[in-house]
């Protein structure tokens, strides 16, 4: 969940790594910090609750930033206060070594105890002032920062993303091992990074390091130290294209722009796999079975990206009439996983902590795994049997929007592309959901452009409400889940998805007169019940749609799609009622509180 840079080169250290950490922000923003070598071997260390921009000062500019190595950290908090004293770069006893961890060690305690005993001065809470104590303790004369980390690492358990700064010798060395730590050559130097998007604008390559590797960059320059023993640095990944595709809009915020930018991606997406879905090169490019083998399909994630997961598999249940489950990762150890069972695993990083462990635990003789990220070379991507763009580019906004719809629409294409090729679609049906496919942009755009006023209105209506409730039938109940979602997260106010159907067995109780229940219509006939029984209680009904839009006795009509995958139109009003609602509220929309986008911690 934290972000880590560092920078070793000529110049300037302090200020590219502080540069690229602001590019990770979206990481945790508890706190930041950042510890620089200075050319008279001095210290710069700085640290604050303020934010990444809060370090500007203290760094300076590129042109009067001398310092040749230097290490940055933007926290999201798991252990100890957020306080000044518990951010990154946390010091050893003499001031010598400095490191950046992103991660949980999980034998914390007993470590600090036995460091505590062999005479090491605590001053933080937090668990990771463990590590820069073993690295202190095993830097005796003679021995290089790498190996010092690598006796450091041997007695860590957890999960951990570590660089460390020597300040006396200006090296660097980071290791990881169930977190994401990238390393690449700039032309004036040599990066480590949590994520390819700090870095991006400065590098065209990169390489990933795996659990256990070790890489030190000092005057002499790269040295690996790989877990399998071997000293050849890992392969290069290109950054990708769309890393570089950071939203830029009318709004002050992120979130804002990257709403406004989902027709875009949509369009992206769409013309980048449509053409492999009516042969099937899609799906058999992937190497993934026919369907025909396939006896169901399970969708496994977290959050938004578990609700992206649910759409898609409508696209399985409704045309290839195959059973589907979803499975929340945190929970997957208390399932059971039958043989021929396709496991679609969907995280926007690739690094969501709950859903590699999920993966860790599937039987061997369970069925294919095929990722769907936005980082195709991050650690899912590289433990599936299959892996999928989904062609989002960089968000930067923590509740997650356009990516839902990039994961929508990729995972849908492919499922497409196994459909035909399996041939186990109806061929009208199958044409339906081909036409709603390439009509999803526009409806998207007519959704953006037909709530602009409603959501506004919608927010200071609402602004006093204390909770709402989403209803939702068939292939629009996963739109009323992720409006819940995003409500919750941006305004801190309760919000309760539930089957409109299931209204009369409990959640009915809920309604007051005024309460706010909105109602992702989908066709269904049934919801004019669902709708008349809140009505009667005095609930205030926002019926949002295939079929029309209702604020203040006025319809908007919405484009009528009906695919299998439900009325993806539908999540964009919902989305731009939250954000207006938690502006109104004046919450960070782009930081919510207690959150982070990537989150590599279980």
């Amino acid at each position: 969940m934290c972000g880590i840079t560092a920078f070793r080169g000529s110049t300037a250290a302090a200020t590219r790594a502080r540069d690229a950490l602001e590019r990770l922000e979206y990481r945790g923003y508890d706190s930041a910090g950042i510890a620089a070598r200075r050319p008279d071997g001095t210290t710069l260390h700085e640290r604050t609750v303020r934010g990444v921009a809060a370090l500007a000062e203290a760094v300076g500019t590129a042109e009067t930033d001398a310092t040749t190595a230097a290490i940055g950290h933007t926290r999201w908090a798991t252990h100890g206060a957020v306080t000044t004293q518990n951010a990154h770069p946390i010091e050893d006893c003499g001031g010598r070594v400095l490191i950046v961890h992103n991660g949980i060690i999980d034998n914390a305690d007993v470590l600090r105890a036995q460091l505590t005993v062999a005479g090491h001065r605590f001053a933080t809470e937090v668990d990771s002032e463990v590590i820069v104590h073993l690295v202190e303790q095993a830097l005796r004369p003679g021995t290089e920062l790498g190996d010092a980390l690598v006796a450091a690492r041997e007695r860590l358990e957890g999960s951990w993303a570590v660089v460390a700064l020597d300040v006396r010798s200006g090296a660097i060395a980071g290791t990881a091992h169930g977190s994401p730590l990238i390393c690449a050559e700039a032309s004036d130097g040599v990066y480590l990074a949590s994520d390819v998007g700090a870095i991006a604008p400065e590098v065209a390559a990169f390489r990933v390091l795996e659990d256990d590797d070790v890489v030190e960059v000092d005057a002499e320059g790269i040295r690996w130290r790989r877990h399998d023993h071997s000293t050849r640095p890992r392969g290069l990944w290109p950054v990708p294209r769309t890393a570089l595709l950071a939203s830029t809009g009318r709004h002050a915020d992120h979130m804002g722009n990257e709403i406004d930018e989902q027709p875009a991606v949509a369009r992206r997406v769409i013309d980048a796999l449509s053409p492999g879905i009516a042969d099937g090169r899609l799906w058999s490019g992937l190497g993934l079975p026919s369907l025909d083998d396939i006896d169901r399909v399970a969708v496994i994630g977290c959050g938004t990206s578990l609700n992206a997961g649910r759409a898609i598999a409508g696209v399985f249940e409704r045309l290839a009439a195959l059973p589907t489950r979803e499975v929340v990762a945190s929970e997957a150890a208390h399932h059971r996983w039958e043989p021929r069972t396709l496991t679609i695993a969907i995280s926007q990083s690739g690094e969501t902590a709950d859903v590699l462990r999920a993966l860790d635990r599937l039987p061997a003789r369970r069925g294919p795994v095929l990722a769907l990220t936005n980082s195709t070379s991050s650690s899912l991507a590289r433990r599936a049997d299959a892996v999928i763009d989904c062609l989002a580019g960089p968000e930067i906004g923590v509740a997650a929007t356009k990516t839902f719809v990039a994961q929508v629409l990729t995972g849908v294409c492919v499922a497409l592309s196994g459909v035909r090729a399996a041939g186990r679609a109806d061929a009208g049906a199958f044409e339906t959901d081909l036409r709603a496919l390439a009509a999803a942009p526009e409806a998207l755009r007519s959704a953006i452009d037909a709530w602009r006023e409603p959501a506004t209105a919608l927010a200071a209506e609402f602004a006093a409400a204390s909770g709402f409730l989403f209803l939702g039938r068939g292939s629009g109940l996963v739109y009323a889940a992720e409006g819940a979602l995003k409500l919750k997260e941006l305004s801190y106010r309760w919000a309760e998805q539930q089957p409109a159907g299931e209204l009369k067995h409990g959640p009915l109780a809920l309604v007051d007169a005024g309460t706010p229940v909105f109602v992702v219509d989908n066709g269904d006939p049934r919801l004019d019940v669902d709708i008349a029984e809140v009505t009667a209680r005095g609930g205030r009904i926002v019926r949002v749609g295939e079929r029309l839009l209702t604020v203040g006795g006025t319809s908007v009509h919405l484009p009528r799609t009906g695919p299998s995958w439900g009325p993806l139109e539908s999540v964009v009003p919902l989305q731009m009622f939250a954000r207006e609602l938690a502006l109104r509220l004046r919450r960070n929309v782009d930081k919510p509180r207690n959150l982070a986008k990537s989150v590599t911690v279980s």
